[in-house]
């Protein structure tokens, strides 16, 4: 194993970080819904996906497509069936999803299941790592992810593709129009699988016999569309719909470790519905020469539905561990960017957000009960070119959120209570110093003090009976440094380094142990801003393209993260060290051939140390260009069917193969 680790690495310094020969996506891109340091343009290539690689690697769900940068980990919450990434460490609590600017996360608890979201309809993925705008917002202690949808920029364009892939399919299109002063653009998709299978290495166990896993189905439909205005160059309006409805299955614990309580006590659950809605309004308007304000309004609906069963045969939900937990949650929410160029070489930008999250949920039979935050954020952001290579910016930003009500049910007695409302303040403050070697090299240094709230979740879950409420829990945050050099050589070399360190403190963490309740004869933790961590590593991307038939390109994360306050608690869900690598080669002007190679080391999959095993994972396709618009691709995932996981007990796909029609206009 270590002589292969040290070959593939070897491979990967000869490999490339270049980019490809693909249609320029770049001019459909949505301007109004990203999210940037005004007069300051990331150029990092490791921060930025476009739809055109996302769809050459295949990459359906959102999770796997920025499982493609370096820094970015795929992880899985396998008990609810669940996908997730880490960013340098950091959870999707910590850097908070948006959609064309728009925070995606659930109200309840902060997160966002990322398979839910097909890329279908995207045009760009952009990541901040550490050091993001302050006009993002609230929460983006380690950065943020922006989907950015689809702009047309002709009078008329379509896109449609038509897939198979191992237990399901996969159907999606695109179509917009640019017409004079008006726009609009509409998407629809599905993406279905019955089940996934398995890998033929896999030793059959209670809950899981091999094959196609049980209880893997999914079904994810998505409408979205947008009409947008242009009256003249200084201004830009749109409207947006955007609707998606998922049902899934969670496969049952299948795993060997007997400290999980999914062990003795496996749980069989579905998901009718995992919907979300979000309706919204963006503007730019420029007055004058200097100025523009940029306005964004939203309301975002989150609907689910879990049933937990009494056994493997889903029929009935009888037992006292079975329930119908229903959420109903919204967020309502608006920001104002105004922004100065009034003085030369000067980027000034102030930013007022306001976000309401209501949440509501219920088991049947029981009552609705509401809880609801209310936050408010203002920041302000300037970027200074004191020479045309050297430019520096800063931000600062302050937050409040209050809580607006939060009720609990009191299943002895029946009755609904109130808890205890809290309010909490932050502050963020951040710099970057970049310095422009030449028109393609370049070293920027950062440092930004970010955090982000406790969740609702955090702060008045009762967690099944384990644990007591702490509604005065403060605000976590963490001091990021990173160090950067990226460039170029002869057009034909790329390259990025970068070194990063993290320090968290008061981190939000469970204490057990902190109340002996002697009606239940238990003892209860609760969650409290106890920790300190630090999260270190460096990324490298290099590339090389030699001839123009051939493209190579890597990446390669390295990532520490110690547990300073409490060290026999690990962290969980990201490997010490990832790699990614791909050859492109095009024998003929229509055809090309693409194979990649991943490489994850182990990773914790419990804080006491349970963990799960290192792998690789080989992918391969082709792709031929047909006639009139038409092109033809098939491939095969994890060609040597290797058994590995995620999350322990949660075995991941096996070989599997897909094939897809595809249509351009």
């Amino acid at each position: 194993m270590k002589s292969t680790c040290t070959t593939f690495v070897a491979i990967l310094l000869s490999a490339g970080f270049a980019r490809a020969q693909q249609p320029d996506t770049s001019k459909h891109i949505f301007s109004l819904g990203e999210v940037t340091i005004k007069g300051h343009r990331d150029t990092l290539k490791s921060n930025h996906l476009d739809a055109a690689a996302i769809s050459k690697f295949n990459r359906l769900d959102v999770s796997h497509a920025l499982n493609l940068l370096p820094g970015v980990t795929l992880s899985a919450v396998g008990q609810r069936n669940e996908s997730a990434v880490n960013v340098r460490g950091f959870d999707l609590r910590q850097v908070p999803v948006y959609l064309d600017g728009m925070p995606l996360y659930v109200p309840y608890d902060g997160y966002v299941d990322l398979a839910r979201y097909t890329t279908f309809n995207l045009s760009e993925i952009q990541v901040a790592k550490g050091y993001s705008s302050v006009l993002y917002g609230p929460n983006a202690e380690g950065g943020a992810i922006n989907l950015i949808t689809r702009r047309p920029v002709n009078a008329f364009e379509a896109n449609a593709v038509a897939g198979w892939l191992s237990g399901g399919y996969r159907l999606n299109t695109n179509i917009g129009s640019k017409l004079g002063k008006f726009y609009y653009q509409v998407s629809a998709s599905q993406l279905k699988q019955n089940w996934y299978p398995m890998s033929g290495s896999f030793t059959p166990v209670k809950n899981e016999d091999g094959g196609h896993r049980d209880n893997s189905y999914r079904n994810d439909v998505g409408v979205s569309g947008k009409v947008g205005f242009t009256p003249d160059s200084t201004q830009e309006y749109a409207v947006g719909y955007s609707y998606q409805h998922g049902q899934k299955g969670t496969p049952v614990y299948a795993g060997s470790d007997p400290l999980n309580s999914l062990f003795k006590s496996p749980r069989y659950w579905k998901w009718p519905f995992w919907n979300t809605q979000s309706l919204y309004f963006l503007s730019n308007n420029k007055f004058g020469s200097n100025n523009k304000l940029s306005t964004r309004w939203y309301y975002n609906k989150f609907d689910n539905e879990t049933d937990s069963y009494d056994d493997v045969t889903y029929t009935t939900i009888s037992k006292p561990y079975a329930f119908q937990s229903i959420y109903n949650d919204y967020t309502l929410g608006a920001s104002l960017v105004f922004e100065n160029t009034s003085i030369k070489k000067n980027n000034f930008s102030i930013a007022a957000h306001y976000k309401e999250d209501v949440h509501h949920e219920h088991n049947i039979s029981q009552p609705t009960l509401r809880d609801a935050d209310n936050n408010y954020t203002v920041g302000a952001e300037d970027t200074y070119h004191l020479t045309p290579a050297l430019k520096v910016n800063a931000g600062v930003s302050f937050m409040r959120r209050s809580n607006d009500g939060a009720q609990s049910y009191n299943s002895s007695t029946k009755t609904v209570f109130d808890q205890p409302s809290g309010s909490n303040n932050a502050w963020n403050l951040q710099g970057l110093v970049q310095y422009d070697l030449d028109a393609t090299n370049a070293i920027s240094f950062s440092v930004a003090r970010k955090t982000r709230f406790a969740t609702i979740k955090d702060r008045y879950s009762y967690k099944l009976g384990t644990a007591i409420p702490n509604p005065d829990l403060k605000a976590e945050d963490a001091l990021n440094y990173d160090l950067t050099y990226h460039g170029s050589a002869n057009g034909k070399v790329f390259y990025e380094v970068s070194g990063f360190y993290s320090k968290i403190n008061n981190s939000i963490q469970t204490v057990n142990n902190v109340f002996f309740d002697a009606t239940t004869n238990t003892n209860l933790a609760q969650v409290q801003n106890v920790g300190k961590a630090e999260y270190y590593g460096a990324e490298a991307g290099i590339g090389y393209q030699p001839i123009k038939q051939l493209r190579l390109d890597a990446n390669y994360t390295h990532l520490v993260r110690n547990n300073l306050s409490s060290p026999t608690v690990y962290f969980t869900d990201v490997p010490k060290d990832k790699v990614f690598a791909s050859a492109e080669y095009h024998p003929l002007n229509k055809l090309y051939v693409l194979a990649s190679e991943e490489y994850n080391s182990s990773r914790y999959s419990t804080s006491y140390g349970t963990t799960v095993g290192g792998f690789y994972l080989t992918n391969a396709k082709a792709h031929l260009v047909l006639q009139k618009g038409f092109s033809v691709e098939a491939g095969v995932n994890n060609i040597f069917d290797r058994n590995y996981q995620l999350t322990e007990g949660y075995p991941e796909v096996g070989r599997n193969y897909f094939a897809n029609i595809i249509f351009n206009y």
